[in-house]
């Protein structure tokens, strides 16, 4: 096992992976940039470095600098947490290449990830099932307007490089589609690194369901079940709960297995996330995407577990046998996203947290990312904490997050817990039936 650890990340996950890598005994290294300085994850670390500026570019997605660090503190390993450089493959094979272990998916495995085009074929090619659409790169709008005849409307048009919701549209007949292709063409251009667009089908009603897998030093994927992602905004996740509401015992289990199955075909190693669309109809899943990194929603995971998952991660990337025998969840969790934003517009709303209070007690569990006195920069991500609720059943689960959103104070920034709130209300989601539109709904009448 390595003796210390550099988290080459911020916030709410730095920290998150820090607890951890304390917890084992060993040494935290955190990175951080002039924004981050007064930040809780900076002075939970053993050791601390400044890397940059607040702009992300020149500290967090410094791959550079953050090796320097890495040299100066004599880290042995480097955990990219989620996002920034954590799917980044030069990165990861940069961080191999000085001796250095890397604390994620091998790099071939995000390369061949990366590319969503590409991870459609590899996937049909495995048996998992995958939504109709193109089989390579549309190269135009009439092209698309092709494609998208053959499919049949509506058209999910994406960015084949994107992530996080960014470069994605829906578009129910022709002029719409070409409006979607002009801003997935551009927003590719200007946030990734190419500007291929992928187009599929799109799946009205849909549920969004991700499957946790973990890819053993031994060359065993493993499914650690499923996880409900279908609160949505702009294609970006608010909730997440396990198990889904949505699936009956014999629908998880194949789900289960082609998680594994997508594993497998990329030689998958480390914590993964297997993304599906569930649809209306009874038995019908399609495959999104293989997240190579820790999922943000990877707390519900392990509250119905019990399994560290960061441990896991650390020993697998050790060459280490995992520590759990079972898989079988226990009980119902819910994590609700905490952001600086406006709850009826979501317009960003950061600022100085002049007060953070914290709910407290069985079955609750906060990653936060700020404390009282901090400053929520509107340089990075708004997302302030995430908070996690674990319950013997679901409606039990529902209560308990109801009272913690309620004890949950936060002054200073815009908070979007007043739309949780509202959220919890809905007998649409109480219910269980809800889908990826349910925010769209709530918003627009």
């Amino acid at each position: 096992m390595f003796e210390s650890v550099l988290v080459a990340n911020r916030g709410e996950i730095a920290s998150r992976v820090v607890h951890t890598v304390r917890a084992m005994g060993l040494k935290a290294v955190a990175v951080y940039s002039e924004a981050d300085a007064e930040t809780p994850f900076v002075a939970e670390a053993d050791e601390a470095i400044l890397i940059g500026s607040a702009d992300p570019s020149r500290s967090y997605l410094d791959g550079a600098a953050i090796l320097e660090a890495a040299r100066r503190t004599n880290a042995q390993a480097i955990h990219p947490g989620y996002g920034f450089l954590a799917e980044n493959a030069a990165f990861a094979r940069a961080v191999a290449d000085r001796g250095l272990g890397w604390i994620g998916a091998p790099p071939l495995a995000i390369a061949r990830l990366r590319d969503k085009i590409n991870a459609r074929n590899l996937m049909k090619e495995a048996g998992v099932p995958v939504c109709p659409g193109v089989w390579e790169p549309v190269p135009d709008e009439d092209t698309a307007v092709e494609e998208a005849e053959r499919i049949g409307y509506p058209v999910m048009v994406k960015a084949a490089a994107g992530g996080g919701g960014v470069g994605m549209g829906a578009a129910h007949a022709e002029d719409a589609l070409r409006a979607a292709y002009r801003t997935a063409r551009s927003r590719a251009e200007r946030f990734f690194d190419g500007s291929d667009i992928l187009l599929e089908r799109f799946v009205t009603g849909a549920r969004h369901v991700e499957i946790q897998i973990l890819g053993l030093a031994d060359g065993t994927v493993v499914a650690l079940g499923d996880r409900d992602c279908s609160v949505q905004r702009r294609h970006q996740k608010l909730v997440g709960e396990s198990p889904s509401p949505a699936l009956d015992a014999e629908l998880r289990t194949r789900m289960a297995d082609a998680a594994v199955r997508a594993g497998e075909a990329v030689g998958f190693r480390g914590a993964g996330t297997v993304e599906f669309l569930v649809a209306p109809a009874a038995g019908e899943f399609y495959f999104i995407e293989l997240g190579a990194s820790l999922s943000a929603e990877h707390p519900v995971t392990e509250l119905v577990t019990g399994i560290d998952l960061v441990e896991q991660q650390l020993r697998v990337a050790a060459g280490e046998p995992v520590t759990f025998t079972g898989t079988a969840p226990h009980g119902h969790a819910l994590a609700f996203r905490i952001y600086a934003e406006d709850p009826k517009c979501f317009l960003p709303g950061p600022g100085r947290v002049r007060v953070w209070e914290e709910p407290v007690g069985d079955g609750i569990r906060i990653d936060a990312g700020y404390a009282e006195g901090g400053t929520v920069s509107p340089v990075y991500d708004l997302l302030m904490a995430k908070l996690c609720v674990h319950a013997a059943d679901r409606p039990a689960a529902l209560e308990r997050a109801r009272a913690a959103l309620g004890a949950f104070r936060v002054e200073g920034p815009r908070s979007n817990i007043p739309f949780h709130l509202e959220l919890l209300d809905r007998p649409e989601f109480r219910d269980g039936g809800h889908d990826t539109a349910l925010v769209g709904r709530m918003r627009d009448g």
